[in-house]
This record gives C-alpha cells, sequence and structure tokens, in this order.
C-alpha cells in the first residue's frame, strides 16, 4: 500500500479538525438505535468513534456510564470509581457526562486533585494501589474509566472501562455493559433522558480529589531501576506527544533527578504540531515513523560535541498507553525490537522465580519466542487483546506482557503487580534503564539479537472480506485448514486458539519453521488483517502473505 504523498510532513490547516464543530456535534447529534454504526461498541479498547459521525455523542457516555453503573451493582462494586481523561476534544465533554451520571447514582469518584489530564496507566495503577490486599469479592473494592481513544485521531473519542483488576474489562463485562447501553438508548429513540444526571457543578464538587501524578511517579523505583540512570547520567528526550503524559514527564525528571527534556510540552485538540501518519492523518502513532517524524529528525542533529542531543528519546501516544523508543544508532525502534530487548533485559536482570512466564500476543514476532526460549522461560501466548495477561500480571506468574503494537507492562522488582494495563511511560523508561546498565542504546542490543537467533522480517497488510467472510473467519476451526505446506515449507501448527490459554483467536495462526502467518477479520472495515513474518527475507515475506491469502480464501470456500 503506498502511503499518503505528505506522510511525515507537518499537518497544515486543513489536516486540522474543527473542535467547536466537534463538541457542537457531541451534544447536538442524537443516535439512531437502530443504525449499527450508531450503537455502543465495545472493542478491544472501549467504545470509540466520532461525534461528526454520530458514534460518540452526549447519548452514548450517558447511556453507557449508566450501564457501568449497573454492572458494578450487579457485581458488588461499592468502592470509588477511578475516572480520567486524555486530551482529545471530545474527552472532556465525555468525562464531564460521566461524572454528572456517576454522581447522581452516588458513585464515589475519584478525579485528579489538579484537573491535570491522566494516563491509563495512571488509572491502573490507582485502582490496583487502592485494591491491595482487598478480596476479589470486597464490596469496597474499586473499578475505573479512562475516557480515551488512545493514538486514534482528533477526531474521536473514545470510553474504556477498567475493572477492579486494573486492567481492561473482559468480554463479558463489556459485552454486558454494551448491551444494557444500547437497550438505554433505544428505550429512549436515541436518547437516554430516563438516566438520573446531576448539574456538573454539583457533580465536580461531589468528587474527591486523588493525585493521580504524584503517586504514580513516587512509586516508580519499585519497578524501574532510576538510580542506574540518574548514575549513568542518561540523557533523556520525552516527547509526549501533546497527550496525557505531558505533566508527567517533568514530575519523573524532578522527583528522580533525571537528565529529562520533555521535547515537547504543547497540547492541543488539533494536534496542529504532528507530523502525518502513512495514510495522511493526524495520528499520535508513537510506533508509527511518519507520525514520529519530528522526534526522529531532531535525534539524527548532532551538537557542539557531535553527539545526538538524547542517548535515547521517547514518545508516547494521546492516554500514555503506548511506547516509541527513538536511539542515535537506529532511530524508532520496531515495536517488536523492542520487546524482544525488554524482556531479555528484565529477565536477566530481575530476581523473579523460575516459574515466572513471558506474555506476548499471537501476532507479536517470533524472535520473542527465540529470546524466551534461550532465557529458558514459558512463553505465555494469547490472542490480540491487553486483557488476556491480566490474571498472570495480578498473581505474578508472567513478568511481562506486550503487544506488537507497542504495549506492554511488567512487574515490580519484588515481583507483584505494577500495573495491568499497558503503561507507555513505564516502558519509555525501561530503555533509558537498558542504556545506563548495559553502556549501550537498545537498538545495539537487538542487534545482538538479532546476531543470535535471526533477522525477522514482519508486516501487516489488509485483505478485502464482506461481513459473512468476516464472521467465517472469526469461528474458524484448524480442520477447516486443509494446507500443508505455506510458502514452500512444511507447516508445522494451525492455530484457532491460543496455545498459552485455550481462548479462541477469532481468526487463524499458521506456522512453519522459519515463518507464519496470522489472519483476523477487521472489527470496523470490510478487510481481514494479515499478520505475517519471515526469518529467510523480504522475499520469502511476500510468498508467505501471498499463500496466506490462498490458505484464507479456500478455508473460507471462496
Amino acid at each position: 500500500m503506498s502511503g499518503h504523498p505528505r506522510a511525515g510532513q507537518v499537518a497544515l490547516p486543513e489536516d486540522l479538525v474543527d473542535v467547536a464543530h466537534l463538541v457542537t456535534a457531541y451534544y447536538a447529534l442524537v443516535p439512531d438505535p437502530a443504525e449499527v454504526s450508531q450503537q455502543v461498541v465495545f472493542g478491544t479498547s472501549g467504545h470509540r468513534g466520532s461525534s461528526l459521525d454520530t458514534a460518540f455523542n452526549e447519548q452514548h457516555i450517558v447511556a453507557t456510564t449508566q450501564a457501568i453503573v449497573e454492572y458494578r451493582r450487579e457485581q458488588g462494586i461499592a468502592g470509588p470509581l477511578f475516572l480520567g481523561r486524555d486530551t482529545h476534544g471530545l474527552s472532556e465533554p465525555a468525562w464531564t457526562t460521566a461524572l454528572e451520571v456517576l454522581a447522581a447514582a452516588d458513585v464515589t469518584v475519584m478525579v485528579d486533585d489538579a484537573d491535570r489530564y491522566t494516563p491509563t496507566p495512571g488509572v491502573s495503577h490507582a485502582i490496583l494501589r487502592h485494591n491491595r490486599g482487598r478480596a476479589s469479592d470486597d464490596a469496597a473494592r474499586a473499578d475505573g474509566i479512562v475516557v480515551t481513544p488512545s493514538h486514534n485521531p482528533p477526531r474521536d473519542g473514545g470510553f474504556k472501562y477498567n475493572a477492579s483488576h486494573g486492567g481492561p474489562a473482559d468480554s463479558d463485562a463489556t459485552g454486558w455493559i454494551a448491551r444494557r447501553a444500547n437497550e438505554i438508548l433505544r428505550d429512549g429513540d436515541g436518547r437516554a433522558d430516563a438516566v438520573a444526571r446531576v448539574p456538573f457543578a454539583r457533580a465536580r464538587a461531589a468528587a474527591t480529589g486523588y493525585d493521580y501524578m504524584g503517586t504514580y511517579v513516587a512509586d516508580l523505583p519499585s519497578v524501574l531501576d532510576l538510580d542506574a540512570v540518574r548514575s549513568a547520567g542518561v540523557r533523556i528526550g520525552a516527547d509526549p506527544l501533546g497527550g496525557a503524559a505531558v505533566d508527567y514527564w517533568g514530575a519523573v525528571a524532578e522527583a528522580h533527578r533525571l537528565d529529562l527534556t520533555v521535547v515537547n510540552p504543547e497540547v492541543d485538540p488539533t494536534w496542529r504540531f504532528m507530523t502525518l501518519d502513512r495514510d495522511g492523518k493526524i495520528r499520535m502513532d508513537c510506533s508509527s515513523p511518519w507520525a514520529m517524524a519530528s522526534l526522529r529528525e531532531r535525534m539524527s542533529g548532532t551538537g557542539e560535541d557531535g553527539r545526538a542531543p538524547f542517548d535515547v528519546a521517547t514518545g508516547n501516544d494521546a492516554d500514555s498507553d503506548r511506547h516509541g523508543i527513538v536511539t542515535p544508532d537506529g532511530g524508532l525502534m520496531n515495536p517488536n525490537h523492542f520487546l524482544a530487548v525488554a524482556i531479555e533485559h528484565l529477565f536477566a536482570h530481575r530476581g523473579w522465580g523460575p516459574d515466572v512466564a513471558v506474555g506476548k500476543t499471537l501476532v507479536s514476532s517470533s524472535i520473542i519466542d527465540r529470546v524466551v526460549g534461550g532465557l529458558g522461560r514459558r512463553l505465555l501466548e494469547v490472542p490480540v487483546g491487553f486483557k488476556w495477561f491480566v490474571p498472570g500480571l495480578l498473581d505474578g506468574s508472567v513478568g511481562f506482557g506486550g503487544e506488537e503494537s507497542a504495549g506492554a507492562s511488567f512487574l515490580r522488582h519484588d515481583g507483584t503487580v505494577w500495573t495491568t494495563d499497558k503503561d507507555g511511560i513505564l516502558l519509555a523508561l525501561l530503555a533509558s534503564e537498558i542504556t545506563a546498565v548495559s553502556g549501550a542504546s537498545p537498538s545495539a542490543a537487538y542487534a545482538d539479537i538479532e546476531q543470535r537467533y535471526g533477522a525477522p522480517v514482519y508486516a501487516r497488510v489488509d485483505a478485502p472480506a464482506d461481513r459473512d467472510q468476516k464472521a467465517k473467519l472469526a469461528a474458524l476451526s484448524a480442520a477447516d485448514v486443509t494446507a500443508t505446506e505455506l510458502a514452500g515449507d512444511p507447516v508445522t501448527a494451525v492455530l484457532t486458539e491460543a496455545p498459552g490459554n485455550g481462548a479462541p483467536l477469532g481468526g487463524l495462526k499458521v506456522t512453519t519453521e522459519d515463518a507464519w502467518f496470522a489472519a483476523r477479520p477487521s472489527g470496523t472495515e470490510d478487510v481481514y488483517k494479515i499478520y505475517a513474518e519471515s526469518f529467510r527475507g523480504q522475499e520469502h515475506l511476500e510468498q508467505v502473505q501471498q499463500a496466506a491469502r490462498e490458505v484464507v480464501a479456500s478455508a473460507l470456500g471462496a
């Protein structure tokens, strides 16, 4: 797929969303509950959409918040709810709406005590801190909501429920919440007027202030070796990309006396300072070389001493659950590559027990499998979605859980849980720890891994599929696949369930000794996604991708 001609270039006025129009649409447009595209739908990271498409509007948030109130009652949760938001233009209106509904339901709501933006990991950390030592059925346990569409474009809004385990709610919970929210909308013909609300001023006055930032920042030494970072004098450049971590990075530098510069402290709901992503959209994707072009360019320059301005530079998406790592010698690291480096470093420098496993999603690189094998550790391979790592992180049986989309978290030094949601701030700081402890950049560490385990080539492409084909793909069994070869090599496994936990993949994965592909239906477009990897170069990868299309077509009877 060819890219947009201005990909990697700073946005122009015509690329920017009209924030006033966006917010007006949030309040003015009423969803049609019979229209599928205007219903509440929870994906792997909550309900997302744009008010301009009548997919994320006030009525959606009223109904969804009320559904969460009722779900909490069903689950016997009577403790506080931690409520955070990112910097998207629709986040504050939705945060306001949610607060009005929660206050009317007499829910104790914990909001930032200084009205700051709150990263996703800050909410997860707060929930776990409150629930530490409480039984799973303790009525006083807490849960949370993060108002964020993550790295999505500025026109979008998002609404995510984090359960009392601190991580993304599972499918049973989100399915219940979505069904109830849509019932509320249908009963009101698109309006949720029957839901009780209180005026915002009263709701805000009733909320309880919580120091998300101070608590999170002060606790970082329990999970990172920041003494090593400070002693080594690692020069860090942190770009929050206009997101919720904007105040956190300065607080980290001050609290832990690090040589850390906040590269761009600007917050603007149009994100006019961003460079366009590959498709020409503004997207705060810190794993995208196009979206990260400004930081990459800055790292390619040299100062009077002939060095790059920083030893390591990092980026986060809007809610700071993802990380991007830029090094002077390697540019923006591929997310899979950094996950492999992080795993090898952590399991060499933490005192976690021998039974502590490594978690990865089925579409993450097999270089991770080889690193884990070299460490003598157990690999837990799960379906797409960070929620699958929650039980292992919570009980300490999984030391690290990571996704190919640049999201991960790991245990504290003592082997207890840190967060059960992705933590981009944590992983970005880990890059500095790796630099300090090893004396080399994370990209140099990955080059060493490739020398030992091989150099994979990885890509994701889309293929057309209608709704019926996508449904059939999601329901495939291994018996539906008759292929015995893939790109000339014998098939070693056909998976429709994750080997780590037996959960359905919602698609298909086929492996050989040196390659694999996975096919998953898109939840929003008439396509399915093909993830593929080869340890035998680009030409072989393309053969694997073509073979994948043929295998899927045969399995679907196309």
